[in-house]
Parts: C-alpha cells; sequence; structure tokens
C-alpha cells in the first residue's frame, strides 16, 4: 500500500470503527489497545465533561483502515504529565485562548509508545505521517486552535514531527531494567553497596510491620478485591483534597478486557487488604500505573509500586519496568533516567517564537540535570547500567513497533 489516494476522517469515539482495524494497525501496547482506549470512553473518564474530548484522527485507503492517530480536544492540562500552565499563562495574557487545544496522547498516562499509527503493509509510511501531522495543523487553523500537542512519543513518531517543524520538548523519567538478572539477588549484586543496604532495609520494614503482598491478574480478580484497589486510588488523590480522574467501571472494564496483562500487586496486613498498585504488562515492559493504600505504613509504597513490580519484570523476563511520571527518588531504588519527549505545533508565530526560546533554555538545564542523574547511578557499573537504556533496534518500517 502507497500513501496515496488516502481519505482523512475523525471520528468523534473508537466505537465508530472495527476493533480488528484498530489492533491491525500494529500498536503493541496495553494502552494503546482498541479496548483500553475504548474504556476510557465508555467508563465517561473521557469526555467532554471531563474536558477530554475524544477526536481521532483516521487514514482510509477504500475501505480499509491505514493509518490513526489517538486524539483529544483539551479545555485544561491535567492528567497529561507534560506541563504547559506556564504557557497557557502567558498566551491567555497577550489576549489569546489557549484553550481548547488538540492532544495526540494515552489518556492520564506519561508512558512513551506509537502516536502515529501506521499499518506495517504502508510502503511509504514516512509520507502518510506527514500527512497525518499536515490534517492535525490544518483542523487546527479550521477551529482557531491555538495549537497541537504530541506527548512521549517513540523515537518513529517524534522524528516524523521534527521533520514536520513541531517544537520539541525534552522530559526524563525513571526506568526499572533488566538485562536478563536469574533472580532479585542477582539484580541487588548490581548494585552499589548503599543501595542494596537501602532496600534491604526498606523491604524489611515492611515485612518486619507483618504485610504481605500477592499478584492477581484479571481472570482472577474477585470484585470485592477491584473494590479494596479503588479504594485505596480513591484515598491517593483525596490525600491531595482532588477527585480520581478515572472511575471504576474503567478498572473493571480493563480487568475483563485485558485480564492476562491486567497486573494487581496487593498487599494485605494480619488477613485484611490494605494496598494496592495496577499494573499493566506489556510485550517487554510493565507499566506502572495507580496505585494507593488504606493505612499509612513505612515504606509500603516503595514495596508495593516498585519493588514487587521489578521482582516480577525478573521472573517473567520482562526487560523493562515503566513506574510512570518523574521521581527522582527511584534512582536510590534502582531504576535509571531515560529522556522521553513532547513535540508541539503553534498556530501564532509570536508565539512560536517564544515558547521556541523557552525551550532552548529548558533544554540546556535538562542536559545538566541528566548528566547529573547519571553521575548518581545507582548501579556498581554506571557506564554498563546507562547503556542498558537503549531499546533493542526496531525494523525501520514498523512505525508502531
Amino acid at each position: 500500500m502507497t500513501a496515496s489516494s488516502t481519505a482523512f476522517v475523525w471520528i468523534r469515539q473508537l466505537t465508530e470503527i472495527q476493533p480488528e482495524d484498530w489492533q491491525a494497525l500494529g500498536a503493541n501496547q496495553p494502552l494503546l489497545d482498541y479496548q483500553c482506549l475504548q474504556a476510557f470512553e465508555a467508563s465517561g473518564a473521557v469526555t467532554e465533561h471531563t474536558g477530554w474530548l475524544p477526536h481521532h484522527l483516521t487514514a482510509w485507503q477504500g475501505h480499509r483502515l491505514v493509518a490513526a492517530v489517538p486524539c483529544y480536544f483539551k479545555t485544561h492540562s491535567y492528567g497529561e504529565y507534560v506541563f504547559d500552565w506556564s504557557w497557557a499563562d502567558a498566551y491567555m495574557q497577550a489576549g489569546g485562548e489557549y484553550y481548547p487545544k488538540l492532544i495526540s496522547a494515552i489518556p492520564f498516562s506519561p508512558v512513551t509508545g506509537p502516536r502515529l499509527l501506521i499499518h506495517p503493509d504502508v510502503a511509504e509510511p514516512e509520507v502518510l505521517a506527514a500527512q497525518l501531522l499536515s490534517q492535525i495543523q490544518a483542523l487546527c487553523q479550521q477551529y482557531g486552535l491555538s495549537g497541537a500537542h504530541v506527548l512521549f512519543p517513540n523515537d518513529w513518531s517524534g522524528d516524523c514531527c521534527a521533520a514536520a517543524g513541531w517544537l520539541r520538548r525534552q522530559v526524563v523519567q525513571f526506568r526499572g531494567q533488566n538485562p536478563g538478572y536469574a533472580d532479585w539477588e542477582a539484580f541487588m549484586a548490581d548494585l552499589s553497596r548503599e543501595k542494596r543496604k537501602k532496600i534491604r532495609q526498606e523491604r524489611q520494614k515492611v515485612a518486619q510491620q507483618g504485610v504481605h503482598c500477592r499478584l492477581v491478574d484479571g481472570l482472577s480478580l474477585r470484585p470485592e478485591e477491584l473494590d479494596i484497589f479503588y479504594a485505596c486510588y480513591s484515598r491517593t488523590y483525596a490525600l491531595h483534597g482532588s477527585t480520581p480522574y478515572l472511575p471504576k467501571a474503567f478498572f473493571s472494564q480493563l480487568s475483563q478486557a485485558l485480564p492476562t496483562q491486567f497486573c494487581l500487586f496487593i498487599a494485605s496486613q494480619q488477613g485484611e487488604d490494605i494496598a494496592a498498585s495496577l499494573c499493566l504488562r506489556g510485550a517487554d515492559t510493565l507499566y506502572g500505573r495507580y496505585w494507593g493504600a488504606l493505612r499509612d505504613i513505612s515504606c509500603l509504597h516503595f514495596e508495593l509500586c516498585y519493588y514487587q513490580p521489578q521482582q516480577y519484570c525478573i521472573a517473567t523476563g520482562l526487560r523493562y519496568f515503566e513506574g510512570g511520571a518523574q521521581g527522582v527518588h527511584k534512582l536510590a531504588r534502582g531504576f535509571l533516567p531515560y529522556q522521553t519527549c513532547s513535540y508541539h505545533w503553534l498556530q501564532d508565530p509570536g508565539f512560536k517564537q517564544s515558547v521556541q526560546r523557552f525551550l532552548a533554555r529548558e533544554t540546556s538545564r535538562m542536559d545538566d540535570y541528566v548528566q547529573e542523574l547519571e553521575e548518581r547511578s545507582p548501579f556498581k557499573q554506571p557506564a554498563a547500567a546507562v547503556a542498558l537504556e537503549a531499546p533493542p533496534p526496531k525494523p525501520p518500517l514498523n512505525p508502531a513497533g
């Protein structure tokens, strides 16, 4: 298939296309799975009411879906994890309307992955990608939007945005890495003595308080376990004076739609479930998403959100564990920094120049920050550990990989 004779159609809900058509685009990531994205919509997590209005771009050649971009109109900047509040303030102080804006992202998920989803049979994926981005820009011009934003794209999608002249913003996250450890102790042996001692102390604190952890997948999940998880998840938001982004119905649908990828780590004390963290399993990566606790127990967050998932990755042979956005404290617990990014197309030329200058300054500071983090590697051999950041090579014509 070539990128010529392509019809571009904007859809307002994922159910306007068939699941098998979306899956054929080969996103190969649980958070981009049709069932996951559809659960966001069906549960009411992304609606006009919540400030996330689905508006997905699709590309067709005849009756065949050949490409798609998950997109949303946003009336605020919550749940994106690329913080542009200062941009919005500056734009509005100058008399403009920053919102609504258009974003391509996985809702509420700072997870790097493909954003320009193109069928692997397309012979000229870069040409089609350029057309998709042109369609996005045209939509912004049609509706008078301030701009469009592609959040946490993989390398291929990001390169296409860069080729189209979009502005790049650098972001640092932290990721656990498993080069093939035989067991947990092999991982511990790679850490510096100081970090190894700290982790043992934290895990011992949890064990001394009579806490036990177990793993539950979607196939064995009981309703009361989902109730506990949601109570814990909601309490996390309540402690920060906020309300949960996601309704309970979303997690229920997700556990049923992706049962073998749904990984719920539950902590109990004296036979009572008191905390839980949810992860989603991909082909080579475990994605840590949400957590909460009904009791305040020292070091339980580290045990349930870091050590249990890391140990699971080692036991099952998963290469990476992504533990969520930000968190320099992860460095001391066996995580390494890696750079991800976002791309931005801004309609107003003057505003674009101002943001470009801002990004130049920010990138310089970020480079210094990354260097500092790499010098603080938790491993005995920092150079070898940092080298693990490079993912295995991807086929050049597999943009969704």
